[in-house]
């Protein structure tokens, strides 16, 4: 059986290219966690402003539940950044696991310069990084380096988990 994971990371690093790729190869359902936004959370993002934990919170809630209804297995992209949106996805699927995206700002904002017309600006990387608290020791799930391609992205996951069916 597989657990339900959550491709964590700031914005450009390539959560929902990882998190589709890794869905297939473990051949459980994907979804992107930017489909969970309501439009005014789109809108003030489209401006150029982060989002507050009050936007979060319906958001994260959405996200868990499809977590929740996916305990064979489900890969969710989402930046799932501070520990407490970690805690929130936690309650509603214990045994959801991590897989964070970590870069430098430099791989990451070189990464975010080839994505014209996505709705995340990058003059709000350096939020997301200020926000970014990395996963604890005692949260379920791995960092990987993002300056590799896919495949060794998901094959270094795979290596260091237990995921492969």
């Amino acid at each position: 059986m597989v657990s339900p994971i959550v491709v964590m990371g700031v914005s450009g690093s390539g959560k929902s290219t990882v998190g589709a790729a890794l869905a297939q190869r473990l051949r459980v359902p994907f979804a992107d966690a930017d489909d969970f936004h309501p439009a005014a959370n789109i809108a003030k993002m489209t401006a150029g402003h982060p989002l507050d934990d009050d936007d979060r919170l319906p958001w994260l809630e959405s996200i868990g539940q499809w977590l929740a209804a996916h305990p064979d297995g489900g890969v969710m992209s989402c930046s799932a950044l501070k520990r407490a949106y970690r805690d929130q996805l936690r309650r509603h699927c214990p045994d959801v696991e991590f897989l964070h995206l970590a870069g430098t700002p430099e791989v990451i904002g070189r990464r975010q310069a080839s994505r014209p017309g996505h709705f995340m600006p990058a003059s709000l990387l350096a939020s997301q990084f200020a926000t970014l608290e990395p996963l604890g020791d005692d949260e379920r799930g791995v960092a990987i380096d993002v300056d590799q391609d896919i495949d060794s992205v998901i094959e270094n996951y795979l290596a260091t988990t237990e995921q492969e069916s």
